[in-house]
């Protein structure tokens, strides 16, 4: 399958913004100030007892492996499985896989397999993080850039195939 370079460049990219944003998100989530509201209370021996922390409202929890997860990651599976079988048609054509990661892989169909495999599986693991560390919304978001991704490389793999 012939895959441009940039698409390479997009998974890095989200992956890597996807990562900070879970790191920053994790570093400002608690809201507790440690500066009393009064100036006066940063005497030595002063206690501000009005100063108390306030606890966090508890987001809206869900189960892991709900009906929309269990869509999503129908359809990270599904993209995935075309992803696969385009890749193989091209290179049983005599085409190049492009994407330098997934060339790797390109030795035996096993291989080839089990890239794509493991490419669904690790979606599904950093969702879990997500979902682990209460960022919900990163939770849906990692399977849908990736079956958008997968989506992508099989219309180009289709449209630019040998």
């Amino acid at each position: 399958m012939r895959l441009s370079y940039s698409r390479s460049v997009v998974r890095f990219v989200i992956t890597t913004s996807l990562l900070l944003i879970s790191f920053r998100s994790s570093a400002f989530s608690q809201q507790t100030s440690f500066l009393p509201d009064e100036p006066g209370a940063l005497e030595v021996g002063l206690v501000n007892p009005a100063v108390q922390p306030q606890p966090l409202p508890a987001a809206a929890s869900h189960r892991f492996w709900d009906r929309e997860n269990r869509i999503l990651f129908a359809s990270v599976a599904t993209s995935n499985m075309l992803d696969f079988a385009v890749t193989y048609s091209n290179l049983q054509q005599g085409g190049k896989e492009l994407n330098p990661v997934t060339r790797l892989f390109t030795g035996s169909t096993a291989t080839l397999a089990l890239n794509f495999v493991g490419e669904s599986a690790s979606v599904m693991g950093v969702s879990y993080f997500f979902h682990r560390t209460g960022h919900h919304k990163l939770e849906r978001l990692t399977p849908i850039l990736d079956t958008c991704v997968s989506a992508g490389a099989v219309t180009y793999g289709l449209t630019h195939h040998r």
